[in-house]
Parts: structure tokens; sequence; C-alpha cells
């Protein structure tokens, strides 16, 4: 049997990046062979810029790795921009479904998605199922995203929703430092892709 591509963690921060203490930069350090998408601009939000450095990011770390993105705040935009684009793409895979060019996201965790007419750039985003496992976390009280909003994307986008309360912007101003829910939701979706592909080799700690 063909052995399936290794199973690592890709990090998509949002704007300004996600600094020490963030939940993000724990999350980085809990799996070997995490790698964090990193912006030319941290503080201009640019759409397609950002979502084409995560393919740029998946191409240098060479072909056939399967990944779970975790993407916070404007992150999450781009990564929807970057998964509909590469789905879009798909004709380019070989028969295994793995992309001849670089590897692929197979599942992700969105994070207190960041409002896309605060942007305006709402009509740039996909408004269909994204073909992938996909798990959104939203905020009652979010200063950048209406709960049900996020819910409305969360739903577009096929994912399932969790409202985690009254909890701002979850990052590091409103108490998000190390953070066990990420590590769970992260650990659920990769045990979700080795039932389904069990040669699958994920890049973590024995906990998985």
């Amino acid at each position: 049997m063909r052995a399936r591509p290794p199973l690592r963690v890709l990090i998509v921060p949002g704007l300004r990046d996600s600094g020490p203490t963030h939940w993000q930069t724990w999350l980085q350090n809990q799996f070997a062979g995490a790698v964090r998408v990193q912006q030319d601009d941290w503080d201009r939000a640019s759409l397609p810029a950002w979502s084409t450095r995560i393919a740029e990011t998946l191409e240098r770390q060479g072909a056939h790795t399967d990944w779970v993105a975790v993407a916070h705040s404007f992150g999450t935009l781009a990564l929807a921009h970057h998964l509909a684009t590469a789905h879009a793409g798909s004709a380019h895979d070989d028969a295994t479904g793995v992309g001849l060019r670089h590897g692929r996201i197979v599942a992700a965790l969105m994070v207190a998605p960041a409002d896309p007419v605060k942007f305006q750039i709402e009509e740039r985003l996909p408004r269909h199922r994204l073909g992938l496992p996909l798990s959104v976390i939203g905020s009652e009280n979010d200063p950048w995203m209406p709960l049900e909003r996020a819910r409305d994307w969360a739903h577009a986008w096929g994912a399932g929703f969790r409202n985690l309360g009254q909890v701002g912007h979850i990052n590091t101003e409103s108490g998000f430092g190390p953070w066990p829910l990420a590590r769970q939701k992260v650990d659920e979706l990769i045990r979700q892709q080795l039932r389904h592909q069990p040669c699958l080799c994920a890049l973590g700690d024995s906990t998985l």
C-alpha cells in the first residue's frame, strides 16, 4: 500500500501576527513540524496577498504533505479564500488526491473570524461549502465580528460552529494564552483524518 503523506499543523495568524503569549503561538509549540504563515506586512490586510502567501508557504514545505490549518481573525478570511482558490485548481491533483505541486489543507479550525464587511471584501469570499472538515469558533461580544454573521459564514462554508460566549476576540487581550480547547479541536481534526486515512503519519506528540 502506498504511504499517505505526513500530516502537519499550519498556523495562520491575523493582523499584527500572534505574539509570544497568544494561543496560536502556544499551539504551534504543541506540535512538532508545525509551520506559521509569515506575511510581508502584518499591518495591511490584503486578501489576495495573504491568501497567496498561504499557498507559497505550503509550496516551500515540499510536496505530498497534508495540513490541518489553524486560523485566527483576518487569517480565517485569507484561509477561506485560499481554500476556494485551491479547490478551483484541483484538476492538478494526482490520482491519490494529493496535489502534485504542493501539499494540501485537509481540515481547519477557524477562530474569531474577522468581519469581511469591515475590509470591504465580502464579495471576494466564497459563499459555498469549502469541501473539508471545518470548525469555526465565535464570540458573543467579538468587536471584529457579530456572532450571527460568524455563524452565517460558518454555515456557508460547511463548518461546524461553536459559540464560546462573551470572550471578546479570543486573543491575548481577552485572556487567551495557553488554550487547551484549541489543542483539543486540532487533535480531533487530526484523529478524524487518521481514521479516514490510517497510513497518515501525524507529526505531533504521543497524546494524539
